[in-house]
């Protein structure tokens, strides 16, 4: 694997810290500024909504530029947002910083997937986008834990300039790791770009992704009452076992890039069905310490084996527009986020149980699966309409592998 990718996932560690940070800081936050905590929750909020809009819209107006040189200015555009935060003297200020941080996060992804795939051979292109993802899960290992109790020592304000030195650390990887020869994108006009996402299979694969990971954060939204209330543990052990997500977010995501290159949609039928059933299992498994410790290891796992294939999926099927169509799937994971918790808080508000969010989020699943077979049938359907077209290629030689999978 080059080491280029080790630029991407610098890169990625430095967007996972600051866009979950923050649920850990909104006590200090909105003591600080003197606000309730659930104004401060819309600190999150503005993040979430920077990602949706800056995904799409940047990744559409920097289509002809050299993705190396993109991918350095989104950079620099992440550490402005973040050296703002930290100078931010009030609530506003806040808010538009954070969306300013947000803005980059999702046109970051989408063009490094490209990047990183283009490096490989074809069949390590699904393990290459996963080893951009590493900086993402590790983030929730390492980078959100030290960044919280660097903002409780040390304030709030230090989080986000250690955050904005990550990003600096980012951009001198990608200038010196990124290969010219790999950096530049065709010459494709906006409008090729945009009608490339009219594709039903590219909207099939994005409505995959909001129910697929909608389903997790409908469980991992509310994943520390359950803890605490359900499984008995104490609040002060909720940031190990948040820790302990992440390590099996890490294991997910290396798990599902290595499948995915063998079988890429039977990883995603695999990942999305071993979510169900986990999901389907939190009010067993959280009813004792240990067993609710395992399930949060699985549910990081289960759901993160599906990053890989959904990412390298979407830009497959808009193969004519795969920044785009890569940076628009971004943008479907943070709709997620938000319609995840939404509905899992839908639950709880009906007094169903500390556990019910889970149990959405399980139904969610379902539906990313029933979504994922439209789209199955929708591609077997047009192979069979072009008769001269090659379904499947299964070869065990790298120069004679070809990167269409059904």
């Amino acid at each position: 694997m080059p080491l280029a990718l080790l630029a991407l996932a610098v890169g990625a560690f430095g967007l996972g810290t600051t866009e979950f940070v923050m649920m850990g800081l909104l006590p200090d936050v909105a003591s600080d500024l003197g606000i309730s905590i659930p104004t401060a929750g819309h600190l999150v909020s503005a993040y979430a909504l920077g990602v949706v809009i800056g995904a799409p819209l940047l990744a559409a107006v920097t289509a002809r530029m050299s993705r190396r040189t993109v991918l350095i200015g989104l950079m620099g555009l992440f550490v402005a947002g973040n050296a703002l935060s930290a100078l931010a003297p009030g609530e506003h200020w806040l808010l538009a910083a954070r969306f300013l941080s947000g803005l980059p996060h999702g046109a970051f992804f989408g063009v490094g997937a490209v990047v990183a795939t283009g490096m490989v051979a074809p069949e390590r292109k699904a393990r290459s986008v996963s080893l951009m993802f590493l900086g993402l899960t590790l983030a929730n290992i390492a980078g959100v834990p030290v960044a919280t109790l660097m903002g409780q020592h040390l304030g709030w304000r230090a989080t986000f300039l250690g955050v904005s030195a990550i990003g600096l650390a980012a951009i001198a990887s990608l200038a010196l790791l990124i290969p010219h020869d790999h950096a530049h994108a065709p010459a494709v006009g906006l409008r090729r770009e945009l009608v490339a996402l009219k594709s039903v299979p590219v909207w099939l694969a994005l409505g995959t992704t909001v129910a697929g990971f909608g389903a997790l954060f409908a469980a991992y939204s509310y994943i520390t009452p359950m803890l605490t209330d359900s499984a008995g543990y104490a609040d002060s052990s909720v940031t190990l076992l948040l820790a302990l997500f992440g390590v099996g977010a890490t294991a997910g995501n290396l798990l599902g890039g290595r499948l995915a290159d063998h079988s890429l949609r039977g990883t995603l039928f695999g990942g999305l069905t071993s979510l169900v059933v986990v999901l389907a299992l939190f009010p067993v498994l959280m009813s004792t310490p240990w067993s609710a410790a395992v399930a949060v290891v699985l549910l990081g796992t289960a759901a993160f084996v599906t990053g890989s294939p959904l990412q390298l999926m979407v830009m497959e099927k808009a193969s004519a527009a795969p920044s785009l169509a890569s940076s628009a799937n971004q943008a479907a994971f943070n709709l997620a986020n938000a319609g995840g918790a939404w509905i899992g808080g839908l639950a709880l508000a009906a007094g169903l149980g500390a556990t019910s969010p889970a149990l959405t989020g399980a139904a969610l699943a379902v539906l990313g699966l029933g979504v994922a077979a439209v789209a199955a049938v929708v591609d077997r359907r047009r192979v069979d309409a072009s008769p001269g077209r090659e379904r499947v290629v299964a070869t065990h030689l790298p120069e004679q592998a070809e990167a269409v999978r059904y």
